[in-house]
């Protein structure tokens, strides 16, 4: 079945990556491109500069779904990423292009619960410990179970892939019935220390500071917006004071639209020392650290989810 306009589909691939237009890519993007896409060699590929290209959106998981909006016949396909809200660009979601080939018709709804992948990286083998067919899935993915585990390992459902593939069964969960707490989304959070910085980027192989607070939360089903100013518009503002551990803090420069976000790593200590997890454009990963003087300037709330 092909895509066609107005209707739904589900990627592919490991990850997608979500860009501005077709005409934008690079020759170093080409590992992001393919059919099975390579990230960590796309990433290792760029050079700094490259890293922060604005010509990235965003990123999407294996199993995510879409609304194809338009196919051309230069295999690219405009589409809303239904599942990373983003009501400033579109209320259906976010908005941009991806190879067409990246995509699959979307299955029939069968009442499967889906279960969640909780390893940072993973892969999914044509049988228990057996060859690898799609590498690179990624914290945050979302399969479908497709029958009980054997010998440690687990079969699920994977699109564009008519038998079931397997991966180890100690990386994934099940997706809670309850809200995380604070202190769950924060330890996920934590386990992406030292990834990349990349634009637009939302895997455990290149992150951006709002892809780091979107994928933590995603790992419990929780839905967050995928930009900043939409994550703080979805959330509830604190005093600044009361902020706690898995909390958020919202940057902006005055008279500008929020740019920057991190998550409340410790209580705020006399004097008004904090510290928080971020995605660091400045210096190309993601780390821990006491909020520097340029950031307390620019910090304009604290906020709850």
């Amino acid at each position: 079945m092909e895509l066609q306009p107005g209707r739904e589909a589900v990627v592919r691939v490991a990850v997608a990556t979500l860009w501005k237009s077709p005409e934008a890519v690079r020759p170093v993007d080409r590992p992001a491109l393919a059919a099975r896409t390579d990230i960590p060699g796309w990433i290792s590929g760029m050079d700094s500069d490259q890293q922060v290209g604005d010509c990235v959106l965003s990123q999407l998981l294996l199993g995510e779904r879409v609304l194809v909006t338009d196919v051309r016949a230069d295999g690219w396909a405009h589409v809303i990423a239904v599942e990373q809200p983003a009501a400033k660009l579109d209320p259906r979601g976010y908005p941009g292009w991806l190879p067409a080939d990246q995509l699959a018709p979307a299955p029939a709804a069968d009442g499967v619960t889906p279960m969640v992948v909780d390893a940072v990286a993973s892969a999914l083998h044509a049988a228990p410990d057996g060859p690898v067919v799609l590498p690179g899935v990624i914290l945050g993915t979302r399969l479908a179970a497709a029958g009980p585990a054997r010998e440690g390992w687990r079969p699920v459902h994977a699109p564009g892939h008519a038998d079931p593939l397997w991966l180890p069964e100690a990386h994934l969960a099940a997706l809670p019935a309850d809200p995380p707490t604070a202190a769950e989304v924060l330890a996920v959070a934590q386990r992406l220390r030292h990834v990349v910085y990349i634009w637009g980027g939302v895997s455990a192989y290149g992150i951006d500071c709002s892809g780091l607070v979107h994928l933590a939360w995603r790992r419990f089903g929780v839905r967050l917006p995928r930009d900043a100013d939409d994550q703080a518009d979805a959330t509830t503002p604190l005093a600044l004071g009361d902020e706690r551990p898995g909390d958020l803090y919202f940057f902006a420069r005055p008279g500008r639209k929020i740019h920057h976000i991190g998550i409340v790593t410790a209580e705020p200590r006399d004097g008004g020392d904090r510290r928080m997890l971020h995605a660091c454009y400045r210096q190309r990963r993601v780390l821990e650290e006491q909020l520097p003087a340029d950031r307390v300037a620019t910090l304009v709330g604290a906020h709850r989810v």
